[in-house]
């Protein structure tokens, strides 16, 4: 198959960020913090090598997958957020250092009306470069010890509870327990879905709902992790929608793969919760993007996926994205919407990023009877880091 041309756009566009990031720190960390040919020859090497590594890694495992790709991978994941927070720290120190001499030659005018600084001699100015390349490093280890920790922690439990339209008053209180963009991969593996299973069944909800992002492998390569999921138990069973990180992995090979697991796989169909005496919708849908990823024959289909269903009835809607709520779920009478996809930006400032692209980022939205939940996410995708955007589980108790 093409390779998509919005990839190859965006391939492109992260090369010259990760090109440009790296000589940027090149320059503050090692051509202005020495003079010596032996120390900018090696942090020449080194930042060509680690920016390399962002670029390859992904490219390198998909051609020769091997244990030790694997960890050549993992290491460029975790290199990724150190060096986002080695370039906004550097950024800020540079601007301090940039906002103290003008500070200084505004209090030198009274005197030096000329307005021309001191001149700074090379000791004292590869003095301040060392001085704030040390004060960045010591904030991004701070910073990136802190979300590594947050990342691999338990995620935090966010109870919620939506009142659904039509829903029979012998399943009032009925609880749904969310999990979303677990990314099982190469820094995920069995151990953190087995301790993620224990929690969700802790919370002993009445079904399960994954919203999509799953895997970040094959299910040669991931089967034995996500295998863990045969695990949970709820009284009416684990469901589950595909995210775009699933068509990467290969869909229809993990949909058969979870299906083998217990696990009901919902691609543009509904099915009923509950018994003859009192039931609701649970409605599935293919990823919003899914087209555009280069699968035009699988995708969002909301008309397919609430074919046949008595629109009176109770309804609850997976969809990986939070993306058509109001133009497409709302319009069909679905009263809850689950969504993930936006990880509530993982990693500050990012998140303020997510906050502007995305109306619906993170948390709960109500509009008149229809809600939508979005979730930040029970894993993480990229930099095992988070920052001001913790995982979590979401418990959903749903009202009549």
């Amino acid at each position: 198959m093409a390779i998509p041309t919005r990839l190859l756009v965006f391939f492109s566009l992260l090369s010259l960020i990760v090109v440009g990031g790296h000589l940027y720190l090149y320059r503050r960390l090692f051509r202005d913090t020495g003079r010596s040919p032996l120390w900018r020859r090696t942090g020449a090497i080194l930042m060509g090598v680690l920016g390399a590594s962002l670029i390859l890694s992904r490219p390198l495992m998909a051609l020769a997958p091997s244990a030790a790709m694997s960890a050549f991978a993992q290491g460029s994941w975790y290199w990724m957020g150190v060096a986002a927070y080695l370039l906004l720290t550097m950024f800020a120190v540079g601007g301090a250092r940039t906002l103290a001499g003008w500070i200084a030659r505004r209090r030198a005018a009274p005197t030096n009306p000329a307005g021309n600084a001191a001149p700074v001699s090379e000791e004292r100015r590869e003095f301040l470069a060392r001085a704030g390349a040390g004060v960045a490093l010591a904030a991004t280890g701070g910073i990136t010890g802190h979300g590594t920790w947050r990342a691999f922690h338990p995620p935090v439990v966010n109870e919620v509870a939506v009142k659904l339209p039509g829903l029979p008053k012998a399943l009032d209180g009925v609880t749904i327990v969310q999990l979303s963009d677990i990314h099982v991969g190469p820094l995920i593996q069995r151990r953190f879905m087995d301790e993620l299973v224990a929690r969700t069944n802790a919370l002993k909800g009445d079904l399960v709902c994954i919203t999509g992002d799953l895997v970040d492998g094959s299910v040669e390569e991931l089967g034995h992790a996500a295998a863990a999921l045969r695990e949970l138990r709820s009284r009416y069973g684990t469901y589950f929608c595909t995210g775009n990180h699933e068509y990467y992995s290969g869909d229809e090979e993990w949909t058969e793969a979870l299906t083998r697991m217990g696990v009901t796989v919902l691609r543009n169909r509904h099915v009923r919760v509950g018994d003859a005496g009192a039931s609701f919708d649970l409605v599935g849908v293919d990823d919003w993007a899914a087209a555009r990823s280069g699968y035009p024959a699988r995708g969002y289909d909301l008309s397919a996926a609430i074919s046949g269903r008595d629109p009176s009835r109770a309804s609850v809607l997976l969809a990986h994205q939070p993306a058509g709520w109001r133009e497409q779920a709302q319009k069909a009478g679905l009263g809850l919407q689950l969504s993930g996809h936006t990880h509530g930006g993982q990693m500050f400032p990012f998140t303020l990023a997510v906050s502007a692209i995305w109306e619906h980022d993170a948390g709960i939205f109500r509009e008149g009877d229809y809600s939508l939940y979005v979730s930040r996410g029970t894993g993480f995708w990229g930099p095992p880091v988070r920052v001001a955007a913790p995982p979590e589980i979401v418990k959903v108790t749903l009202l009549a």
